[in-house]
């Protein structure tokens, strides 16, 4: 298949993966439209400050600059609650895509841990709505789970046949939106793809992931805290190999009905981690706590699969990737964020 001019919806597309991965689309040719009520981890909460939220003046100039890129590069934003059915169906309909990619969800597994129904509310009622109106027009729908439905890695390393045994909510709630995409497919014959990411980072994220906080805290001359000694292993994954995998998604027929890992492929500690944080800011502070016993034992994600069947290869180790997140981080904080920014309301494109 080709990108250009393939007709794809993003559903949450103002998000830190859905705007990056917009943007990504749209240089490949394809028409994108994004769909988003900015409400989850976005413009209204961090406009709103609820629950005092940190940096919020920062955050609130990386999405203003997610929404001036979506403007610039003229993708339409559309801005809607998902969980609203009606409106949800009327919208697809109108612009009747080839490929809808499933971003709508509560993105962190401690928010969702701490507040259940709204994270039901926002993942999986969204969800359903996107496969009510899908089960008929039959798009492509590409949705995006995550590692934590594995739980426990099996030896420090999984595949997509490994056994699920997700830990907490969230990636309970994430396996339970596996189960329906599949179940459509049974029942509708809807074309799906699963994707599994994990331990995402990147440009323009202000979901306080491990990376994030860290960089912040040395670049306001903080100490960093380590879940335990520092040994658990996660697969980092820069953003770039996460927009090129989806991107092989659609462009190879070999996707559909699959399930795969979208990750680096290779699991790295917390030290590691750490010490790439270190030859940059050499007098950090370094602290521990209690790991939190909701978090499973991770690890590397295979990603043989992604490769030999779409042609998936990932280029972003932790030293390239989180280097250049660091490199980044100090430019916008050198420039008091704003500068480089702008702390203005961005126009929003084509609000429905």
């Amino acid at each position: 298949m080709e990108l250009a001019g393939k007709k794809v919806v993003i559903t949450g597309g103002a998000g830190f993966i859905g705007h990056n991965l917009a943007l990504g689309l749209k240089r490949l040719g394809a028409h994108v439209d994004v769909v988003d009520s900015l409400q989850v981890n976005n413009l209204n909460a961090f406009s709103r400050n609820v629950n005092n939220l940190p940096q919020r003046e920062l955050y609130l100039s990386l999405i203003h600059e997610r929404l001036d890129l979506l403007r610039a590069a003229q993708i339409p934003l559309h801005i809607l609650d998902l969980r609203d059915y009606h409106m949800t169906a009327r919208l697809l309909d109108e612009l009747r895509p080839d490929v809808i990619v499933h971003l709508s969800a509560v993105a962190h597994a401690n928010m969702a841990n701490k507040d259940p129904y709204s994270t039901f509310d926002h993942s999986l009622r969204t969800l359903e709505n996107v496969l009510d109106y899908a089960r008929d027009s039959k798009p492509h729908l590409i949705f995006f789970s995550s590692s934590m439905v594995y739980g426990n890695f099996t030896n420090g390393m999984v595949s997509e046949d490994s056994a699920c045994e997700p830990l907490g909510i969230y990636g309970a709630l994430k396996f339970a939106g596996e189960k329906m995409v599949i179940a459509y497919n049974q029942v509708f014959d809807l074309p799906f793809t699963i994707v599994r990411p994990s331990a995402l980072y990147g440009e323009r994220c202000v979901s306080r992931r491990v990376g994030q906080v860290f960089i912040e805290n040395a670049l306001s001359g903080l100490s960093v805290t380590m879940d335990g000694d520092g040994s658990d292993r996660l697969d980092f994954t820069y953003i770039d190999d996460v927009v090129h995998g989806v991107s092989r998604i659609i462009q190879s027929d070999k996707s559909v009905n699959q399930i795969f890992n979208l990750t680096f492929g290779q699991g790295r500690s917390i030290h590691e981690m750490v010490d790439i944080l270190r030859s940059h800011f050499p007098e950090i502070e370094v602290r521990h706590k209690d790991r939190d016993r909701l978090m499973p034992h991770r690890g590397t994600l295979d990603v043989g699969k992604a490769q030999r069947l779409i042609g998936y290869e990932p280029s972003f180790p932790l030293e390239k990737g989180f280097v250049r997140y660091i490199e980044w981080y100090k430019r916008i904080w050198r420039n008091g964020s704003t500068e480089e920014h702008g702390s203005r309301t961005s126009s929003l494109v084509g609000s429905a």
